[in-house]
């Protein structure tokens, strides 16, 4: 009898680990960021040769840059502040939220982290960025598993 209590009880923690790294998974899955995103430049590019001022405030993400000739992403502004581009190699990144270019570029965030405003922030159980960035937790309520309030 209290062999199969011990093993149910082996089964029911197993069972649950699972559905909590299926929880945390899911979660963290959600921030992936969309290759389409364009980046709307808060000012225009001077030096740009377009025919079209629309086009000239407006940068694919990833669009392919050269930090010497057309670097068309260094420290730029976009997206009304939220994004700062920069040319991190032959590419154009938001080093403000690229978990790849965190801050500057070549600063990768670690498992469970994303970068939040040009830091690489613990997703996990931040009450202040839960799950998300700028996700917060309502007050006195905990973050834990990238869940606000996860019982």
């Amino acid at each position: 009898m209290a062999s199969s209590l011990l093993k149910l009880a082996a089964i029911l923690s197993l069972v649950f680990s699972i559905l909590l790294a299926l929880n945390t998974q899911i979660t963290l899955s959600s921030d992936i960021e969309d290759d389409d995103e364009e980046y709307v430049l808060d000012t225009p590019l001077e030096d740009f040769r377009s025919r079209s001022r629309f086009l000239a405030s407006v940068i694919k993400k990833g669009a392919r840059c050269n930090a010497e000739r057309n670097n068309i992403c260094n420290g730029v502004s976009a997206n009304k502040g939220t994004g700062l581009l920069y040319c991190c190699k032959k590419h154009c990144r938001n080093v403000l939220g690229d978990k790849n270019n965190c801050g500057m570029c070549g600063n990768k965030c670690k498992f469970a982290e994303s970068c939040c405003n040009g830091r690489c922030t613990n997703i996990i159980s931040n009450v202040n960025h839960c799950g998300k960035c700028n996700k917060k937790c309502a007050p006195g309520v905990r973050c834990q598993y990238g869940t606000c309030g996860y019982a």
